[in-house]
């Protein structure tokens, strides 16, 4: 590949093996985001980097104050520069990686999705119910077009979404319902000279392309402060909900995730810690004691 970008020769070869290699616009982002913070740290060309250099910048991404995701996250794109564009596997064999903190996702209850989708404006009231109804990413939403819509076999069609897979989702009566009303006022004015097929179900402000996900957040968060919930929510909340009420009502932990589109099983088993109905299904072993509590003696009056 013609290096037209004055861009360095090994930055170059680095973005070249990383399109070789098949990674996504935002993994190879991170990546060069990475690499740039790691010259930046040696305040010299990586090539020039030693050992030390490698154990050392570990250390003050710690010591810098940076989440441990982040970190690990930081590192990949380093090691990827090392060991695939630079073949130094002696200085990639330095990176480890630390253990993330396991935490449960952060879910809304039925009722609190209820009052979330109520309160929200038309626009986002379709975005968010995708979301909830199907179990969609933001970022999965957000590309919908007219011909992901089957009504007649009741399905959402995602295509080459993260890990550049396809599959496919229900298309519930009333998400389908919502996304006929909302047609009635979507805006067309990009819609000329465009397949029908092709036309985004969420146009975005410029012509040929889509809502954002940081647009998606902000409608997000403004129907969360309309709807009066206190939980510290993200977006992903809703994709959580989903997966944590399927299975409260006993859809089989594999069925949710061919829905989600995980490719390891853990990933998807994390929602049995957060199943409300199940874990309050169960009866605590205090009351299987029956107690019966002390009445508190009353002072006999001298």
């Amino acid at each position: 590949m013609t290096n037209t970008t004055g861009i360095s020769p090994l930055r170059q070869r680095m973005i070249d093996d990383m399109v070789a290699r098949g990674l996504g616009p935002q993994t190879q982002k991170g990546h060069i985001r990475a690499c740039k913070r790691f010259a930046a740290y040696l305040k010299r060309s990586p090539e020039l980097a030693t050992a030390d250099d490698v154990k050392l910048f570990q250390l003050h991404l710690i010591e810098s104050g940076l989440t441990i995701q982040n970190r690990n996250r930081t590192m990949t794109g380093v090691r990827f520069l090392l060991k695939v564009t630079m073949r130094r596997h002696d200085l990639a064999a330095e990176i480890f990686h630390i253990k993330e903190p396991t935490r449960i996702p952060q879910i809304l209850s039925a009722d609190e999705a209820k009052r979330l989708l109520m309160m929200a404006a038309p626009q986002p009231r379709v975005l968010l119910s995708i979301g909830y109804g199907a179990g969609l990413r933001v970022s999965e939403v957000v590309k919908l077009k007219v011909k992901h819509i089957d009504k007649d076999l009741g399905i959402i069609r995602v295509e080459q979404s993260k890990g550049r897979k396809d599959r496919q989702v229900m298309l519930s009566a009333e998400t389908y319902e919502l996304l006929k009303e909302w047609w009635k006022v979507r805006s067309n004015k990009y819609d000329l000279g465009v397949e029908p097929g092709e036309r985004w179900l969420f146009p975005g402000r410029r012509k040929g392309l889509h809502l954002t996900p940081r647009q998606v957040t902000r409608l997000f968060h403004e129907s969360v402060e309309a709807a009066g919930l206190k939980k510290k929510l993200t977006l992903h909340a809703l994709r959580h909900s989903f997966a944590t009420h399927l299975y409260d009502r006993g859809v089989d932990i594999r069925t949710i995730q061919a829905l989600l589109g995980h490719e390891k099983l853990e990933t998807t088993a994390r929602y049995t810690r957060v199943a409300t109905g199940l874990i309050t299904s169960v009866e605590s072993p205090l009351d299987q004691l029956s107690v019966p509590r002390k009445r508190a003696k009353r002072r006999r009056s001298a």
